[in-house]
């Protein structure tokens, strides 16, 4: 391996790359799929379906603020992981680790399948794609975003502003076609919103549902917490990159719902699996075949982005001692590529059992748990540390109302829908301590793995870090 240059992690990624960082995570295949939910629980009414995807955009920003301010105190890739170890011990934290293992796995499983699904729909128009094929499709995807991944953050970088901008361009193109739409003034086309309140307004237990789907729709801003480490001057990058891609995302989002609304009707929404592909062939036939390809590359730059981040706690982890020393490593692309390997290992998994992917539903809901005690967290160093000097403190509010949103999003699934499944993952959880016990609490060493980390060392050319000079 050539030593004439560090192998560590580095500060590369300054404010535009953190802008596009932000907006992929934040924009999904949603947008473009099934944004008929908040419609649906605001009872058809456009009016208020318009001012809860308002409402929410607020909302979303007071937790992102809250995970700045995690960001900022420790800027490293992993700051949760930090924080929790800080404020609840390494006991919470090696169980968040764990839970954020197999979430972030089955994470890009779910990635790579719908990706799939999307780039095999148009050569099956008239039935549902096979699933071997897709399977395959999307293993091969999968390994492919790995090993680009794994080539260094040159790749991701370009790959990732490319598809940002392409995202946000065909985002873009469906807002200004519905403002053209509505210019031209035709009846039917202006009709829903000259009377945008006129149809039933929901009572209040339809629109807290409503707003907890569009709330969905903007979750993502927490990244930050994962890739901190990476980013150039961060107290000052990750308040403007919030401050940018956020208010960019709500008009956006505002605009394509307007626009689907100018061209469908609130029942042809509800009635249609894919919102953006029925626009599309009502609006402009002739160019119905972009909306797979739009949602096709929604998927490939979500996947990208959530193999790079998802790598980063693994590294952190291992550096920690809480993680064989294998993950603490880097291969000449100063990647973690050990990190990547497990991470696309176990999404391949879940996409060969596809019984695994239905749990991933279920897990889903621990996200909100995490958010929940990384709210008392800062309420926690409120209480015990009100004198300590930190670069950004954000407003005391945000994280009660934080801490009351995700209480919802996890009370609500368990009384509309009561299933054993929550046990199970209450289960998976807690299966950390099988292992932090032994092998951390008590400092097991197992000889065995200590050589296989040197065979496997040789194998991928891979080495420890060089000390940062932080």
């Amino acid at each position: 391996m050539d030593r004439g240059e560090k192998i560590q992690l580095k500060r590369v990624f300054g404010y535009w790359w953190g802008t596009s960082f932000l907006l992929i995570n934040i924009i999904g295949a949603g947008i473009f799929v099934s944004p008929k939910g908040v419609l649906a629980y605001s009872c058809m009414n456009v009016g208020v379906s318009l001012c809860v995807w308002a409402g929410c955009a607020i909302l979303a920003m007071t937790s992102t603020l809250c995970s700045a301010e995690i960001s900022i105190s420790f800027p490293c890739s992993g700051a949760q992981y930090y924080f929790l170890k800080r404020y609840f011990g390494s006991t919470v934290a090696f169980l968040n680790l764990w839970t954020s293992l197999f979430l972030g796995s089955g994470v890009v499983a779910g990635q790579a399948l719908l990706l799939a699904e999307y780039s095999i729909q148009p050569f099956f128009p008239s039935c549902s794609v096979p699933k071997l094929p897709k399977k395959c499709l999307a293993l091969a995807m999968l390994w492919i975003v790995g090993i680009l991944t794994s080539r260094g953050v040159k790749e991701v970088t370009w790959l990732q502003i490319a598809s940002s901008v392409l995202k946000v361009s065909i985002l873009s193109f469906i807002s200004l076609t519905g403002v053209v739409f509505l210019i031209r003034g035709k009846k039917e086309n202006v009709e829903r919103f000259q009377n945008a309140f006129d149809a039933e307004l929901p009572d209040m237990s339809h629109l807290i549902q409503a707003i907890f789907q569009g709330y969905f729709a903007y979750s993502g801003g927490a990244c930050f917490t994962l890739i901190a480490g990476e980013l150039k001057k961060p107290r000052t990058t990750i308040p403007k990159c919030i401050f940018t891609a956020l208010p960019l995302v709500t008009v956006v989002y505002l605009l394509v719902n307007i626009s689907y609304l100018t061209v469908l009707t609130p029942r042809e929404i509800l009635s249609s699996d894919a919102v953006a592909i029925t626009w599309a062939d009502r609006a402009l036939p002739s160019l119905a075949w972009i909306m797979p390809f739009a949602i096709s590359t929604s998927l490939f730059s979500n996947l990208l982005i959530s193999i790079f981040k998802s790598s980063r706690p693994i590294y952190l982890a291992s550096q920690e001692g809480q993680l064989p020393l294998l993950f603490n490593t880097l291969n000449s692309h100063s990647s973690p590529f050990t990190a990547v390997l497990l991470l696309v290992t176990l999404g391949s998994l879940a996409i060969i059992l596809t019984s695994l992917i239905d749990l991933i539903n279920y897990i889903f809901f621990t996200r909100s748990l995490w958010s929940i005690l990384l709210m008392i967290g800062i309420l926690r160093r409120r209480y015990w540390e009100p004198n300590l000097s930190i670069p950004y403190k954000v407003f005391l509010p945000f994280p009660l109302a934080t801490i009351v949103i995700d209480m919802g999003l996890v009370v609500i699934p368990l009384v509309k829908s009561p299933n054993v499944h929550y046990v199970y993952v209450l289960l998976l959880v807690l299966s950390g301590l099988l292992f932090y016990i032994p092998l951390i609490h008590f400092k097991i060493r197992l000889a065995w793995f200590e050589k296989m980390t040197c065979y496997l060392q040789l194998l991928f050319n891979i080495c420890l870090p060089d000390v940062s000079e932080e």
